[in-house]
């Protein structure tokens, strides 16, 4: 698989943010996608910072991307052409597989979250989706602008991309499973091995 940053790893890394949700029936869109986000990174930044053992942490961790994350639209999105192409047993699996990739990659760096700040800049309807701005400051790292990608804003908000410093990491993953797949002769059972093989290292 490609050793490079993607999705799964930096939208784990850049998903702490501060603030409340606000709940009036007056907010727009754009505010609610604000505000989800804001709200997002306070259940996250509490299981950080909060009491518990690393597997505490990691099952609630767990709890908040499943609630909060489109899991599902983004593998079906990274695979691309080739999930059309994949057999219904194969996509269970797949699906399975980026599940625990996502989480695995999220939750084993945990230790690495604490410090993050970030300040939430405006939020824009771009189609039919939800762009929220904000800069995000990690010890030791330079600021980094990203952009949160919420579908649904109005009725049922989830994250369905994060681009940082204008890179789409959604983007990303789909061209690194589409190279692999061209180098291993469009296999998809040899992607869904070589996702098992990793999720199996990072255990």
């Amino acid at each position: 698989m490609p050793n490079r940053r993607t999705f799964l790893t930096i939208a784990g890394t850049l998903l702490l943010t501060g603030g409340m949700a606000r709940h009036a029936s007056a907010e727009t869109a754009e505010e609610r996608a604000a505000a989800f986000v804001r709200a997002t990174g306070d259940r996250l930044v509490a299981v950080v910072n909060g009491p518990g053992t690393t597997l505490e942490k990691r099952k609630a961790m767990t709890d908040v991307i499943n609630s909060t994350v489109d899991v599902n639209g983004v593998a079906r999105f990274c695979l691309g052409r080739f999930w059309r192409q994949a057999s219904p047993e194969q996509q269970e699996h797949y699906l399975n597989l980026f599940h625990q990739v996502l989480v695995t990659s999220i939750t084993s760096k945990i230790g690495e979250y604490k410090g993050v700040r970030i300040t939430i800049g405006k939020a824009q309807m771009r189609d039919e989706e939800a762009w929220v701005s904000s800069v995000v400051e990690r010890p030791n790292n330079p600021p980094t602008n990203v952009d949160w990608v919420i579908s649904k804003p109005g009725t049922d908000p989830r994250i369905v991309d994060v681009v940082a410093e204008g890179t789409s990491m959604r983007l990303t993953q789909r061209s690194d499973y589409a190279s692999y797949l061209a180098h291993n002769n469009n296999d998809i059972d040899s992607l869904i091995s070589a996702m098992r093989q990793q999720v199996a290292q990072a255990s």
